[in-house]
């Protein structure tokens, strides 16, 4: 009889941990085809061969109030997991982001005495950095991003692996800008402002109005703009074209407004775009990627802004900003997202060739190609010793 395949289980919550997850699922494939790959997923690691028992729409839910009202079935989720892990006693678990939850499944998993290795940093450079102490204990091995995000950890004598940003392969732009605007059928010589809400249903809904706004007033100030709405994957169509017939949008959404949503490729989109407004999250980084200016904004609970401006340290919350060291992009965050003030900062980007330069020294501030891989390596290390 052969060796038993391993098997590994890996867990992720949102859209953006879907991504990178299905990366290093791929990534392990190829080092060991006979790996048993499972876990909770979304589209991304199902189409990488993960088997998912929970898709991630279970669990996307942001900030304190949602959590809050969505306990039960994020409790479901999580027994589920543990019982799949009991019965499938797998060689390895991949926590991938997603604290809130998986520094919870890590406690479990630990009495179970299953390896665990956490891919994508919980953001302790942002807020209680000596949490490290408790991941720590809870996990093998940190897989990180950034080289800053190594630095803390190698301050508390964690075992890290800094392996670089995965979008620096994935970025790949398959149309030209001028088939993209084709295809929605709008106008190669007229600038184009990308309009980005997120990737959960509570972000579209607390962003898409005032982008909509901006996107008017932007409209009215220079009638040779039109718009593209990015709708990722995880939401459904009919929450945006309820959104865009709202009362207060409806005339100038449905008449005579060059708007178009694109659900095709995320990276052919943000490329048809001069400019964006953009969700705070990966996206921030993606679009520094391509190279286009933008404005960041991002509204939440009430509850859940107090008690992160309580205890968020650092200056600046988008991506991009946090990566550059300091702010290159406007952000715009809670009461200071409205439509007015958005307009005011994407006229402001619009062109800047300042911004587009400091965006081109982002990327070039992360690693090399080949992310995904290495992070496969570290984890195939870990379970190769005792």
């Amino acid at each position: 009889m052969g060796t038993p395949s391993k098997h590994i289980i890996i867990v992720a919550g949102e859209a953006s941990g879907d991504m990178r997850a299905a990366g290093l699922a791929i990534a392990l494939k190829k080092l060991d085809p006979t790996l048993r790959l499972s876990g909770i997923g979304g589209s991304y690691m199902r189409a990488a061969g993960v088997e998912c028992f929970t898709d991630i729409t279970e669990l996307a839910v942001i900030g304190i109030t949602e959590v809050i009202k969505n306990l039960s079935r994020i409790k479901k989720v999580f027994d589920q997991t543990l019982k799949q892990i009991d019965e499938t006693h797998p060689d390895c678990v991949i926590l991938v982001d997603y604290p809130g939850f998986n520094l919870r499944l890590a406690k479990e998993i630990k009495k179970r005495g299953i390896k665990i290795i956490y891919y994508i940093s919980p953001q302790v450079w942002a807020w209680r950095e000596k949490r490290v102490l408790k991941i720590k204990k809870l996990v093998d091995r940190m897989i990180v991003l950034f080289p800053f995000e190594q630095n803390i950890y190698n301050k508390y004598g964690m075992k890290v692996d800094y392996v670089g940003h995965p979008l620096v392969d994935e970025i790949i732009v398959d149309k030209k800008q001028t088939e993209i605007l084709k295809s929605l059928g709008l106008s190669a010589s007229r600038t184009t402002i990308g309009l980005m809400p997120g990737s959960r249903v509570k972000e579209i809904e607390r962003h898409l109005p005032c982008m909509l706004e901006a996107a008017q007033i932007l409209y009215k100030n220079n009638k040779d703009r039109q718009f593209i709405l990015l709708k990722a994957s995880s939401i459904p169509l009919k929450l945006i074209e309820d959104l865009m017939s709202f009362p207060r949008t409806r005339e100038s959404i449905l008449k005579n407004f060059p708007i178009k949503i694109y659900d095709g490729s995320t990276y052919d989109g943000i490329n048809a775009m001069d400019t964006a407004m953009v969700a705070s999250g990966t996206a921030t980084l993606e679009t520094a990627l391509l190279k286009k200016p933008m404005v960041v904004i991002y509204k939440t609970s009430w509850l859940t802004y107090a008690i992160a401006k309580a205890v968020i340290k650092i200056p600046c919350i988008g991506l991009v900003n946090i990566v550059a060291g300091k702010k290159i992009v406007e952000e715009l965050i809670q009461n200071d997202a409205n439509a007015i003030k958005i307009a005011n900062a994407i006229e402001t980007a619009l062109h800047n060739q300042q911004i587009i330069n400091e965006l081109a020294a982002v990327k070039t501030s992360l690693a090399a190609s080949g992310a995904s891989v290495r992070a496969a390596q570290v984890v195939l290390s870990v379970m190769a010793n005792p």
